[in-house]
């Protein structure tokens, strides 16, 4: 599977996230490292969801725009 990730060069490295995953983020010295860290949070972040979510019961809400 494949998630959209943001990568900022900051003062310190480089900082990446995941828009999809609230809260998953992760960060480098190179974009490369973060870029590899981000893969590892990715995958702790779904193993987490998925642990949260035994037991649930997952349902489709529709909204209407005004």
């Amino acid at each position: 599977m494949k998630y959209l990730t943001i990568l900022r060069k900051t003062a310190y490295g480089y900082d990446v996230h995941v828009p999809a995953l609230p809260g998953c983020h992760s960060q480098g010295d190179t974009s490369e490292e973060a870029l590899e860290n981000i893969q590892d949070a990715i995958l702790t972040y779904l193993a987490m969801e998925e642990e949260e979510l035994e037991g649930a019961q997952m349902r489709e809400v529709e909204v209407a725009f005004a």
